[in-house]
């Protein structure tokens, strides 16, 4: 597949997620919340369904990766890569190196989905660990693959795509370290910035990996282009603290209004009073038996 397509779908996808867990992070930490999503109740005292009480994050992982392997094998048109080994070439060679890479990096993320999905819906209780650890193991092999996809490639392709590495294993860190240690807020910021720093970087693969803003291809050779990829990867780490900080803006915003609606509210539907030395309901009492007397 296209370097453009190869980037974009996994950039987008990347990047929906960093910013549903922004909003997850931000409402949790406006309301004090202990947790960042409440644990489902055990099955048996759920109301719903089992197709109703369906996971979301995970038909959202199944069906983007498995789009992803589909473009991988079959696109452009005409186009199938199933075959790993050239069984023709005596010397049997791997063929499709690069597209390989990809798919397993998708099916890492599809196992993910379909233990959320088990989890979540199938299981007696739900499993936050081993759908965490999941996560983990995807995010762990996609640092991986990514450190083995940069051989025999040029200088530039090389620091690109290392500095798609640094926030790849620094999420998988912060993974890691939540099946261990859950529920920890500074965590869950740190998750979602390098989540942000990590698709916005993907999807600018797609963008100028090879057209620069100058118009000009990327020069290995030229150190002012690769000290320009330095200052654009900065740049994404602050656009990664930016958009965090205009989510949780977002967030905080709503969460005030719907507090001041909740408070009006609450305040223009008082209960009843019903305390024994209430004036007017004793009137009221008094009436209704006079009422009651004379029918």
């Amino acid at each position: 597949m296209g370097t453009f397509e190869g980037h974009v779908l996994p950039g987008v996808f990347f990047l929906l997620f960093s910013l549903y867990y922004s909003v997850l992070t931000s409402l949790a930490l406006l309301r004090g919340q202990s947790f960042l999503k409440p644990p489902l109740s055990p099955r048996e005292k759920r109301r719903h369904s089992w197709w109703q009480l369906l996971s979301v994050e995970g038909v959202v992982k199944v069906t983007i990766t498995m789009l992803g392997i589909l473009l991988e094998f079959f696109y452009p048109p005409g186009t199938n890569r199933l075959m790993i080994v050239d069984w023709e070439d005596p010397r049997l060679p791997f063929v499709f190196k690069d597209n390989w890479q990809h798919i397993t990096m998708y099916l890492f993320f599809l196992v993910s989905g379909v233990v959320d999905i088990v989890s979540q819906t199938l299981q007696a209780r739900q499993n936050i660990k081993l759908e965490r650890a999941a996560e983990a193991l995807a995010f762990w092999v996609l640092a991986l693959m990514m450190m083995s996809h940069i051989e025999n490639k040029n200088l530039m392709e090389i620091r690109v795509h290392t500095f798609f590495i640094v926030p790849t294993v620094l999420l998988s860190l912060v993974l890691t370290i939540e099946v261990w240690v859950p529920d920890q807020p500074p965590l869950w910021v740190l998750k979602c910035w390098m989540g942000l720093v990590l698709s916005n970087w993907l999807l600018q693969l797609s963008v100028f990996m090879y057209v620069p803003p100058s118009g000009q291809p990327w020069r290995s050779e030229n150190p002012i282009d690769m000290a320009f990829l330095s200052i654009f990867f900065c740049w994404h780490l602050g656009l990664g603290a930016a958009v965090l900080a205009a989510v949780y803006g977002l967030c905080s915003l709503w969460h005030h209004r719907c507090s001041s609606w909740t408070q009006a509210l609450e305040a223009k539907y008082q209960p009843c009073p019903t305390g024994y030395r209430d004036e007017v309901l004793e009137i009221l009492r008094e009436e209704t038996k006079l009422q009651d007397g004379a029918i």
